[in-house]
C-alpha cells in the first residue's frame, strides 16, 4: 500500500540482499517478466525473512555463544492450506469480526478507510478504461449502461457506487450485514443509485448457484487477502462470470517490503489502517495468484503495480509490484478438468477467449 520516496527507499534499503538490484518491469507486464520485485528468495519465507521460518536457540557454551537454527515449516504450510484448502466456503469469521467493530465507519472519508476512498482515483478508471476498450458501444454519460457487475466484498459500498454512477448494473455482497445496512443507508441518499444498485448480505458461495454466468464483470477489490479458501473463491468467480467476462482483482504482494510498509508501518506505527486488519500470511504474489486463476480457467490479461503515498493520501500506478498490485483476467471457454493436472495451453485459451468475445459484448 506504501510507495512514497523517502520511506520506501529506506525500506528497501533494509530488505535488499547486498548485490542485488530491485529493478522491475514496466506497467502491465506479465507476473515474473522482471526480477527484483521478491529481493531474494530467503525474503519470501515470512514476514521477519528466515527468522519466520526458524527459531533461534541460544546455546552457552564454556568458550562461546553458539546459535543454533531450528527450521520451522508451519509459515509455508498455513499459507499452502489456504491457497489450496478442501473447504467450500470463502469466509473467514475472524475477519468479520474485526470488519463487524467498523462497518458504521465506512462513509468518514478522514476515517479508518480513507485509503479505500483514495483508492477509487485509480481503481475505478482501471476498470472503466479496460472495459471500455473491449468495446466501441457505450452510451455518452453512462458509459457503462451495458454492463452487469458483481462487487465482492463490498463494505460500505464505497466502489459500487462510482461504478453504478458510470451507468452499470452493479450487485454489490458482503458476509456482514451491518457493511450492507451502512450500504443501503448510503444509497438511498441518490435516487439514481437505488436504481442500478443492489445490495444482498451473503457470501460469494451464497449467490452463485443462483447467478451462475449472470455477470459480465466481477469485482475482489482488497479482498482476496481476507477469504478463508483462495482457490475456492476463484472456482466460484469463474462460475458467476459469463464467458469472456472480466475479473478484477486488486491486492497486496507476499513480500518482506509489504510487511515492513502494509503492516508494521500502516498499522502499527503510523495507524493508517486498524492494527490487526491485514495478515500477512494471506498476501499473495502475482505469481501465485496467476498460477490459480490459470489453472481454473481465466486468462491473465494485466498485472499493473499500485503505490500509495500517505502523506499526500494518493495512489498512483507504478512499475513496481512488490506492495499493491492490479489484476485483469478474462474467463475463459476452457476450464482444467478435475482428473487432470495439466491446464489448457495458451494458445488453447487465446483461441476460446477469442471466440467469447466475438459472441460477448461488454
Amino acid at each position: 500500500m506504501w510507495g512514497c520516496g523517502g520511506l520506501n527507499r529506506a525500506a528497501r534499503a533494509l530488505v535488499a540482499p547486498r548485490g542485488r538490484s530491485s529493478g522491475a518491469g514496466p506497467p502491465g507486464r506479465r507476473p515474473g517478466a522482471a526480477a527484483g520485485d521478491h529481493y531474494g528468495q530467503a525474503f519470501q519465507r515470512g514476514p521477519g525473512g528466515f527468522s519466520e521460518n526458524y527459531s533461534w536457540k541460544m546455546q552457552l557454551t564454556s568458550n562461546s555463544t553458539r546459535f543454533v537454527c531450528l527450521t520451522e515449516t508451519k509459515s509455508s504450510m498455513s499459507a499452502m492450506k489456504r491457497l489450496y484448502s478442501t473447504s467450500h466456503t470463502t469466509v473467514d469469521s475472524k475477519e468479520m469480526k474485526k470488519f463487524q467493530l467498523l462497518a458504521h465507519r465506512w462513509w468518514d472519508e478522514q476515517g479508518e478507510y480513507s485509503i479505500l476512498h483514495s483508492l477509487n482515483d485509480i481503481r475505478v478508471p482501471f476498470i472503466r478504461d479496460t472495459l471500455l476498450n473491449m468495446s466501441s458501444d457505450h452510451q455518452l454519460g453512462s458509459p457503462l449502461s451495458s454492463v452487469k457487475i458483481l462487487d465482492v466484498g463490498c463494505g460500505g459500498g464505497l466502489l459500487s457506487e462510482p461504478l453504478g454512477r458510470l451507468g452499470a448494473s452493479v450487485t454489490g455482497i458482503d458476509p456482514l450485514e451491518d457493511n450492507i445496512r451502512t450500504a443501503e443507508q448510503h444509497k438511498s441518499f441518490d435516487p439514481v443509485l437505488a436504481k442500478r444498485i443492489q445490495y444482498k448480505p451473503c457470501s460469494l458461495e451464497d449467490i452463485a448457484e443462483e447467478a451462475t454466468e449472470t455477470f459480465d464483470v466481477m469485482v475482489a477489490s482488497e479482498v482476496v487477502e481476507h477469504v478463508a479458501d483462495l482457490e475456492t473463491f476463484i472456482k466460484y468467480c469463474y462460475q458467476v462470470l459469463k464467458p469472456g467476462g472480466s475479473l478484477f482483482i486488486t491486492t497486496i504482494n507476499k513480500t518482506q517490503l509489504s510487511y515492513i510498509l502494509g503492516i508494521v508501518v500502516a498499522e502499527k506505527i503510523m495507524g493508517i489502517v486498524p492494527e490487526g486488519t491485514h495478515d500477512w500470511e494471506k498476501f499473495i504474489s502475482p505469481e501465485e495468484l496467476e498460477c490459480l486463476l490459470d489453472s481454473n480457467g481465466f486468462l491473465v490479461k494485466t498485472v499493473n503495480g499500485m503505490s500509495y503515498n500517505p502523506f499526500s493520501g494518493s495512489w498512483s500506478w507504478t512499475e513496481s509490484t512488490s506492495i499493491n498490485y492490479a489484476v485483469h483476467a478474462m474467463k475463459t471457454r476452457v476450464k482444467e478438468q478435475s482428473n487432470s493436472r495439466e491446464p489448457p495451453s495458451e494458445t488453447d485459451k487465446e483461441e476460446h477467449l477469442a471466440e467469447a468475445n466475438a459472441s460477448t459484448t461488454v
